[in-house]
C-alpha cells in the first residue's frame, strides 16, 4: 500500500471533521463494486455521527453533476467513479464544496484543492488489477477510524464482484481486505487447482462470494429503477434476506424474459455493421432495467456464435430521464457500452489491437460526449441521441488511422 494514498486519505478526513455541517452526500455505482463502496461509506460516516443522504447513480452524468454543484458549503462523495472527471468536477466546484473521490479507475489530477482525488491509480496502483472501489473506500473508511476493519468482508465482495483477478486469485490490496476478512471469520478462502473460491460468512449462512456479487450487479442493474439498489446495500450490511432473495429471482425472471426477446431479434437480422464494428440499438426495449444492462447483454452474447470475433461489440441504449432518489432530469442521452469477444481480448491484452480505454473515449469526445471510466476490455460513455452512427464512424476513423501508424 503507497504510503502516499493514506497520508493523502489522512489529509482529507482533516478536512472533513473541520465541515461545520455533519451531513454528507455519497454518490456510488450501481454494480456490485458500486454498491459495497456505497454501504462502507455509509456505515463508516454514519459511525462517525454523519447523516448519510446516498444516491445511487449509472454514471455521474454531466446533467446531474450540474444540479449537484448548484450546492455550497457541503461534503460530497463520489464513489466508484469520478476519477477521470476530476477537473470537470474542480470546474463546476470552484471551492464552493469538499468533494472527495474515492474511484480505482483511470484517473486525473483535480484542479481545485477542495476537490481531492484519493483514486489510487494516482498512486501507482492499478484498479484493473490490485483495487477495487470498494477497496479503497474500506482503506478510507479504516483510516477515518481502525474499527472500520470490521467493513473488510464488505470490501471484498465489492473486489470480487468486479473480477479483476490473476491466475484466478484476488492480488494486491484486493487480497489484503480478503485476508482481513477470513481472519475476521467473515470469509473463508478455498485453494482452487487454478486460483481460489471466496465464500462469504453472514448470518444466513455461507455464500459464494462471486454469487453474492451477481446478485449485487442484478439488484443494482436490473433492479436500479425498482429500489435494487437500496436492497443492495441492505444486503451489504446486513447480509441475504428472504425478501432480497425473491427480489432478485424476480429480477432474475425479467432480465432473462428481455435477454431472450433481444436475441430474437440480432438472429432476426437487426444487427449493424461497419468495416470493424458490430452493434445494434436497444432504444427503450429494457426499461425499467437500468442501462447498465446494455453492458451485461453485451457480456452475456460476447462468448455466443451471434457475433463476428473479429470486430469489436458495441451496443446503444437510450437514458431515461429520471434518477430514483434524485427526480426527473432531462437527459436525451443514450448509452453505449463495448466489449469485445475472448480471443479479440488477447490481442488488446498483446497489444495488437486498441483497448477500447482508449478508442471509445476518443471518439466520444469528438462528439461532445461524457466518458469517465473505461478499461481496454470493457467500456461505455454516453452520447446526445441521434448521434450514434457518427460515433461508429468516429470510431472506425481512429481505428483505421492506428492501422496506418501500425
Amino acid at each position: 500500500m503507497p504510503d502516499s494514498l493514506i497520508v493523502a486519505m489522512e489529509r482529507a478526513i482533516e478536512e472533513v471533521a473541520n465541515m461545520p455541517e455533519k451531513t454528507v452526500q455519497v454518490f456510488h455505482h450501481n454494480d456490485s463494486d458500486g454498491l459495497t463502496s456505497g454501504a462502507i461509506l455509509t456505515r463508516a460516516f454514519e459511525r462517525q455521527g454523519f447523516e448519510v443522504r446516498r444516491f445511487c447513480l449509472e454514471k455521474p452524468y454531466p446533467a446531474v453533476l450540474e444540479r449537484v454543484y448548484e450546492q455550497r458549503g457541503k461534503l460530497l462523495v463520489f464513489a466508484d467513479f469520478a476519477g477521470r472527471i476530476a477537473p470537470l468536477l474542480s470546474d463546476l466546484n470552484r471551492g464552493r464544496n469538499l468533494t472527495l473521490i474515492l474511484d480505482h479507475h483511470v484517473a486525473e489530477a483535480s484542479t481545485d484543492p477542495r476537490v481531492i482525488n484519493l483514486d489510487p491509480d494516482l498512486f501507482g496502483l492499478k484498479g484493473d488489477r490490485d483495487i477495487s472501489g470498494s477497496t479503497t473506500c474500506y482503506l478510507f473508511a479504516r483510516t477515518l477510524d481502525p474499527a472500520n476493519r470490521d467493513l473488510a468482508h464488505i470490501a471484498a465482495v465489492g473486489a470480487v464482484g468486479d473480477g479483476f483477478f490473476v491466475d484466478g486469485a484476488l492480488v494486491s490490496e484486493n487480497r489484503e481486505v480478503a485476508l482481513e476478512a477470513a481472519r475476521q471469520g467473515r470469509l473463508e478462502i478455498e485453494p482452487l487447482e487454478t486460483g481460489e473460491r471466496y465464500l462469504w460468512n453472514g448470518p444466513e449462512g455461507r455464500r459464494d462470494v462471486v454469487a453474492v456479487g451477481d446478485d449485487l450487479d442484478v439488484l443494482g442493474g436490473v433492479g436500479y429503477y425498482q429500489g435494487g439498489p437500496d436492497t443492495g446495500v441492505g444486503v451489504c450490511l446486513d447480509g441475504v434476506s428472504p425478501g432480497s432473495d425473491r427480489l432478485v429471482d424476480d429480477l432474475k425472471a425479467v432480465r432473462t424474459k428481455l435477454f431472450d426477446d433481444e436475441i430474437a431479434r440480432l438472429r432476426a437480422g437487426a444487427w449493424r455493421q461497419s468495416p470493424r464494428i458490430q452493434w445494434f440499438h436497444l432504444e427503450r426495449r429494457f426499461f425499467p432495467m437500468g442501462v447498465k444492462m446494455v453492458g451485461a447483454f453485451c457480456d452475456a452474447i460476447r462468448v455466443t456464435d451471434l457475433i463476428d470475433p473479429g470486430r469489436y461489440l458495441a451496443g446503444f441504449q437510450v437514458i431515461p430521464d429520471e434518477i430514483p432518489g434524485f427526480g426527473e432530469i432531462r437527459f436525451d442521452q443514450v448509452k453505449i457500452s463495448m466489449r469485445v469477444a475472448p480471443s479479440f481480448e488477447d490481442e488488446i491484452r498483446a497489444g495488437r489491437a486498441m483497448g477500447l480505454n482508449v478508442l471509445l473515449p476518443e471518439a466520444t469526445t469528438r462528439l461532445g460526449g461524457f466518458s469517465d471510466a473505461c478499461h481496454s476490455l470493457t467500456a461505455a460513455t454516453t452520447v446526445a441521441i441521434g448521434k450514434e452512427e457518427r460515433l461508429i464512424a468516429e470510431m472506425e476513423d481512429i481505428l483505421k488511422r492506428g492501422e496506418a501508424h501500425g
